[in-house]
C-alpha cells in the first residue's frame, strides 16, 4: 500500500529516541522528509544523521517559547513545505501527588501541555488542505496509570485540545490525531518497570494484562504513526488512537 509520503515534510519533535525516532523512521522510510528535535544538539545530530539524507535536526526544546516559530520555519525554509507535525515530548516524571513539587509541575506543564499547544498553533498556521496534526499522548488520556500522576493530569487536557482542534481546523482540510502508546518496550517504559523494585516482574503482570501477551515495539508504533500522518489516513479525523496491543479494550 502506497501511504502517498513521497517528499511530503513533516516536523518530529523528542525523536532522538524512542517513539519519536520511531515514527520519524517509518516516515523517511516511506520517502517523506523530516526535521527531527530533541533538547540536546549532539543527540538530534546522531539521529539525523541515522535517518539518512531525508532527514534534518534542529536542537530545541519545547517549553522554550521560540522553539514552535522556529521549528516551522526550519522546515519551509529546508523543504518549502509543510505537510505536518507529530508532537511528542518526554514523559514527565513519576511520583504521586506527594512527590511532585510545584516545580516539577511548573517544568511539565511548560513541556508536555503549553510547549504542545504552542507548536500546535504554529503548525496550524501554516498547514494547508491535506496537513495533519498528531499528538503523542498516553493511556492516561482515558485510565489514569499508577504513579505517573503528572501525567494523569496534563495529558487528558491535551487530548481535550485536540479534539478542539480538530473541529475548529476541520474545515479547511486539516486533520488532528492523537496516538495513545501503551507499554512499548522503549527505555522510559523499562525505566517504569525499574521502579516498581521488580522490572521483569512488572513486565510480566502488565504483558499479562495485554491481549497480545507482550510488549510492542517502537517499530510497531512507528508504522502505526506513519499512517495516520499520511495521506492515506485522509479521513480519520479527531481521534485518539490506543497502540497498546489491544490493553484497553481487554478492561
Amino acid at each position: 500500500m502506497d501511504l502517498g509520503l513521497q517528499d511530503k515534510v513533516y516536523i518530529i519533535t523528542g525523536a532522538t529516541r524512542g517513539l519519536g525516532f520511531a515514527a520519524a523512521r517509518a516516515l523517511t522510510a516511506d520517502g517523506a522528509k523530516v526535521v527531527v528535535t530533541g533538547r540536546d544538539g549532539e543527540a538530534v545530530a546522531d539521529a539525523a544523521a541515522r535517518l539518512g539524507g531525508s532527514a534534518s535536526g534542529v536542537a530545541a526544546d519545547n517549553a522554550d517559547p521560540t522553539t514552535a516559530d522556529r521549528l516551522v520555519t526550519a522546515a519551509l525554509e529546508r523543504h518549502g513545505r509543510l505537510d505536518g507535525i507529530l508532537i511528542s515530548v518526554g514523559g514527565p516524571p513519576a511520583g504521586s501527588h506527594e512527590d511532585i513539587t510545584d516545580d516539577q509541575w511548573q517544568a511539565s506543564f511548560e513541556s508536555v501541555f503549553l510547549g504542545a499547544v504552542r507548536l500546535a498553533r504554529a503548525a496550524a498556521a501554516r498547514l494547508v488542505e491535506g496537513g495533519v496534526i498528531g499528538f503523542v499522548l498516553s493511556g492516561s488520556v482515558h485510565e489514569p496509570i499508577a504513579g505517573l500522576t503528572v501525567s494523569n493530569g496534563l495529558r487528558p487536557g491535551l487530548a481535550g485540545f485536540a479534539k478542539s482542534l480538530a473541529n475548529e481546523l476541520g474545515p479547511r482540510g486539516v486533520r488532528v490525531v492523537g496516538l495513545l502508546p501503551g507499554r512499548i518496550d522503549t527505555d522510559r517504559v523499562r525505566t517504569l518497570d525499574a521502579l516498581s523494585g521488580d522490572a521483569d516482574a512488572a513486565r510480566e503482570r502488565s504483558s499479562a494484562a495485554i491481549p497480545l501477551r507482550r510488549y510492542g515495539t517502537p517499530e510497531e508504533f512507528g508504522r502505526a504513526a506513519a499512517f495516520l500522518l499520511s495521506p492515506a489516513a485522509s479521513y480519520v479525523n479527531g481521534v485518539m488512537l490506543p497502540i497498546d496491543g489491544g490493553a484497553r479494550h481487554g478492561f
